[in-house]
């Protein structure tokens, strides 16, 4: 009889547990929903603010443009970073709309989002140059063409664990420690994957 008693409030105090805590999930999601949309209603009231001064990435007239000009895919990498020679460029890796709207004015975000997938096409290209040239064993001139890439604070992981091989490799691993300076000063999603990479490979040429 008490066995009963008790499994029934058990039961009882389960249900009360359950319906509290799909009452407090519902209530922070509206209550996160509504900030959202608080935030982007100021957003979208903030005035037109300068950019000029925003980072901007400049190409360098360096990159080796002269090497298997005849193979179509490198032929193409070459148009596509030329083309975006006379373009603006920024990395706003990490940004929202909502973000850039606050910092710079609603009426840029068409400009900035213009000037980010430049710097998304920017970035893409040039990894599968270097990837090409690493195919064709152009191995220096494609860790030029990377080290570039992690100037401008890219994302891409692979990137960074190419160049962190190399200087693996050739008894270098202050760049490795280098790499994760950089990786740590950007705004990336992916920093803590890249970071633990990199990390695992100055590991292994430490020992």
């Amino acid at each position: 009889m008490y066995w009963k008693i008790a499994s029934l409030l058990m039961f009882a105090l389960f249900c009360a547990w359950v319906m509290y805590e799909s009452r407090r999930t519902v209530r922070l999601k509206e209550k996160r929903e509504e900030a959202f949309w608080e935030r982007e209603q100021r957003a979208n009231l903030t005035r037109r603010k300068p950019i000029d001064h925003l980072e901007y990435i400049t190409i360098p007239e360096d990159l080796p443009i002269n090497l298997h000009t005849d193979n179509d895919d490198i032929c193409a990498c070459i148009r596509t970073i030329d083309g975006l020679r006379d373009e603006k460029i920024l990395n706003l890796t990490g940004w929202s709309n909502t973000d850039l709207k606050l910092e710079y004015g609603a009426p840029n975000i068409t400009e900035l989002s213009r000037y980010d997938q430049n710097y998304t096409t920017l970035v893409t290209t040039l990894q599968k140059w270097a990837d090409l040239l690493i195919g064709f064993d152009k191995k220096e001139e494609a860790y030029k063409i990377l080290e570039f890439m992690v100037s401008t604070k890219c994302d891409i992981k692979k990137t960074y664990t190419i160049l962190a091989d190399h200087y693996s490799e050739t008894g270098h691993p202050e760049k490795i420690k280098d790499l994760i300076k950089i990786v740590e000063d950007t705004k990336s999603l992916n920093t803590g994957f890249i970071k633990a990479a990199l990390e695992e490979q100055l590991n292994k040429g430490t020992k």
